[in-house]
């Protein structure tokens, strides 16, 4: 049996991921009382030939505050029962809380009605940080929206059999900041830039005259064949370590042209040895 257990900030779609997951055939609990974690357990195990393969149990800061400081030793024990065990967190930039916030009127969890919003969010996450310590998968869903989300909760949560590690290759645009959410940042900001081509700014990465502009440069082939044999020394080791999930996150100025051309071009070239990769352009919508 495998258990995904989602947690993460309120707002930050912790009820999308369960939903998805749930639309996706998975045996879903939200806010289940920490304590009640290990019984569930043992009904699952005793049960698992009636249920489906996967488990989905919220947590978040609804439990009870004392309880989430001992998830990391509660993890420990879970996995010991011999579940496959992993730990999906969802956050957000606090100004983007903030603002789905005010879209939707609702009421912060930790707000007794004299919290200041932002100080409630503030709060949140130092309650939660036990919990981001022992994450497997960390999704920042600041630049996310409902359909990209549910997307990344299928492809790479469901989709992703237990035990295997799922590899993504996004890329992004340093003015919109770094992704939080990447083990590995590569910066191309150096390779031959095509918006300074009139022709080629409006087009991105995906498009045939950018894709020959890009392969015509002596120095992104040469980019390209340092960031494969990197990452080819370098991911079976991660493999080996249990990890689940890796995010490569490749970065230029607007995250249009150089990085969507390199982050293809990778993840086509893994996808050859490796199963479950997978290609995300931040910036592209």
């Amino acid at each position: 049996m495998r258990m995904i257990i989602v947690s993460g900030l309120s707002g930050s779609g912790k009820t999308i991921a369960l939903q998805t997951l749930e639309d996706l055939d998975c045996y879903c609990v939200d806010n289940l009382p920490f304590n009640l974690i290990g019984p569930l357990v043992q009904e699952i195990l005793a049960a698992s030939a009636k249920l489906p393969p996967t488990v989905a149990v919220g947590v978040d800061a609804r439990n009870f505050f004392d309880e989430l400081s001992r998830f990391p030793a509660a993890l420990t024990e879970l996995r010991a029962s011999g579940l496959t065990v992993e730990v999906l967190f969802l956050q957000a930039a606090d100004e983007i809380l903030l603002k789905r916030y005010s879209e939707t009127r609702r009421r912060h969890p930790l707000d007794l009605g004299s919290l200041p919003l932002r100080e409630a969010i503030r709060q949140e996450r130092h309650l939660l940080e036990p919990i981001v310590a022992s994450a497997d998968l960390i999704i920042d869903t600041s630049n996310t929206n409902l359909y990209q989300l549910r997307e990344l909760i299928r492809a790479r949560v469901h989709d992703t059999p237990g035990g295997a590690m799922s590899l993504l290759f996004e890329s992004f645009g340093f003015k919109n900041g770094v992704p939080v959410d990447a083990d590995f940042v590569f910066d191309v900001r150096c390779l031959p830039n095509p918006h300074w081509e009139a022709q080629l700014r409006p087009l991105t990465g995906l498009d045939q005259p950018v894709i020959d502009f890009l392969e015509r440069q002596p120095e992104v082939a040469a980019m390209i064949a340092d960031l494969r044999q990197f990452l080819a020394s370098w991911l079976p080791k991660f493999a080996l370590s249990d990890r689940s999930y890796l995010t490569v996150a490749i970065g230029c100025t607007g995250g249009q042209h150089r990085s969507v051309f390199i982050a293809e071009a990778l993840a086509r070239s893994f996808n050859d040895i490796r199963q479950h990769v997978m290609v995300r352009h931040r910036e592209l919508k």
